[in-house]
């Protein structure tokens, strides 16, 4: 069996080694950009972990791998884009360093290139392979269209809010680990705890990037700290301060989200003060604690020996040790 770590260097030696010699190049090269930036690669690292638990060759599925990580990678470059971010992992976005247009051309082609890599699979488990995927990218689409409705609400409540970063977020970590799965021959009811796991994992990893976007470090974060607190985002902390505020600190929360000439370090400030104030902080670390422990459980209810278990679960574990 291989080590995360063994994993992520097979991915990102892939990934770096893809051809992209059709024409024009300019369409390529924003999609070689942001693929080059790196970053944790995740999803793919999580199927072949996840096929790995059932078979020893998982760098035979590193395509549709790498096809899942194209397509999250598409996610983010449309995600900066209507966010008009200007950086990811440290770097411009690719809105910033080309354009607007480039951005969503580039982006679309990723999307199609996602779907050519995870169709190079076996033939058998092309069917059941691509259901999963397309269901996901519904998913996450839906999710995306609820996160931009909630920005118009103010009445928006904590299991709105799970439910959304479950569609936006989680679905697609329970999609890698399933996959993984399905190609290995794993039975219909270890891949459906696989996809629980996922998934569970997945919303304690959104919510540990909420709350990293408050506390984190930005230098090692990769992005300014405080932009869901700028952008009024109706995130597990924004809600939850509003739920347990008294009457000054609701009454200082809606200034703050309502003014619109502000000096933005103060807006950070004074949010991030109040959320101490009510202990906004402990209360998320509590809620990702929780959906860890249910991922492993789910993890621990996979009918494989233990000890193939042993490098997911501290691959998980790691992940929720991060800090970027």
């Amino acid at each position: 069996m291989y080590t995360s770590e063994e994993i992520l260097q097979k991915v990102d030696a892939f990934i770096d080694a893809l051809p992209y010699d059709r024409q024009p190049q300019s369409l390529y090269e924003p999609i070689k950009y942001i693929l080059s930036l790196g970053g944790k690669r995740i999803r793919p690292t999580l199927m072949l972990l996840a096929y790995n638990l059932f078979r020893d060759d998982p760098e035979t599925i590193l395509m549709p791998a790498c096809g899942l990580e194209t397509y999250h990678n598409f996610t983010l470059l449309h995600d900066d884009l209507m966010d008009n971010a200007a950086v990811r992992r440290g770097h411009p976005t690719v809105h910033k360093r080309w354009d607007a247009n480039t951005a969503i051309l580039s982006g679309d082609n990723m999307l199609v290139l996602a779907f050519r890599y995870m169709q190079q699979c076996p033939a058998d488990k092309l069917k059941p392979v691509l259901d999963l995927f397309v269901e996901t990218a519904l998913q996450i689409d839906e999710g995306q269209q609820y996160d931009m409705d909630f920005e118009h609400r103010d009445d928006v409540r904590e299991e709105e809010y799970i439910e959304m970063i479950r569609l936006k977020t989680s679905v697609l970590l329970a999609c890698a680990v399933k996959i993984g799965a399905l190609l290995a021959d794993a039975t219909p009811e270890d891949a459906d705890r696989l996809y629980r796991f996922g998934e569970q994992m997945g919303l304690a990893f959104q919510l540990q990037d909420d709350y990293l976007d408050v506390y984190g470090d930005p230098k090692v974060f990769g992005k300014a700290i405080g932009g869901d607190i700028l952008c009024n985002k109706k995130t597990f902390m924004l809600i939850n301060a509003f739920q347990r505020a008294d009457s000054g600190q609701r009454a200082a929360l809606q200034h703050w989200v309502n003014v619109t000439d502000f000096d933005p370090q103060q807006k950070i400030a004074e949010v991030t003060r109040l959320y101490n104030e009510m202990g906004i902080g402990q209360l998320a670390q509590q809620k990702i604690s929780y959906y860890f422990e249910e991922s492993r459980k789910c993890l621990d209810a996979v009918q494989v020996d233990e000890a193939r278990k042993q490098e997911l679960a501290r691959y998980t574990a790691m992940m929720m040790k991060r800090d970027k």
